[in-house]
């Protein structure tokens, strides 16, 4: 099979449409076309924290100064995507235990927070907790996202991390 040339003086005549992404302004933070940069992942961070944390509140409190992770998003379009898992156990019959993610001061979940256990079986139980939420905080300020946790009666301790490490994870997500 023969290749044939391209005569690239005589094949480009005319302007190229505004649309095209050759022609398309450029995202300031991502040095992309801005049609392109849309999802695309800015920052990722991560923190974990080893140490048991319990509490008896039935108000939702820290569960460490080091499941907590700062970022500052590049653009008010951004979206903030946070994971967090860890295990969450209560230590009686008939208890529960809420967890849910912070940010800053604002709880992103509801009084529940983003995820529960209950125990009705009969003395202890572990359960893995996995929560996520996409938040839109439309700022350039740096935020504070962090775990938080609490008993649902003031009388049986609710415990993360036992027997276990906790993670989160924060992605900045350009919008």
């Amino acid at each position: 099979m023969a290749l044939s040339k391209i005569d690239a003086v005589n094949f480009l005549t005319g302007t190229i449409p505004q649309g095209n992404v050759a022609n398309a302004s450029l995202d300031a933070v991502t040095a992309l076309p801005a049609a392109i940069a849309t999802g695309k992942v800015l920052q990722c961070i991560t923190a974990t924290d080893d140490t048991v944390r319990n509490t008896s509140s039935t108000s939702f409190v820290t569960a460490s100064n080091t499941l907590s992770v700062d970022i500052t998003p590049s653009a008010t379009s951004s979206k903030i995507f946070v994971i967090a898992s860890t295990v969450l156990r209560m230590d009686n019959h008939g208890a529960q235990g809420y967890i849910t993610i912070y940010k800053d001061s604002t709880n992103l979940g509801n009084a529940a927070g983003l995820g529960n256990t209950y125990s009705d079986s009969g003395g202890a139980l572990w359960t893995p907790s996995a929560i996520s939420v996409l938040d839109s905080p439309s700022s350039t300020s740096e935020l504070t996202y962090q775990v938080y946790f609490r008993t649902g009666n003031g009388s049986i301790l609710a415990r993360i991390q036992q027997d276990s490490r906790g993670t989160i994870t924060v992605m900045e997500i350009a919008g």
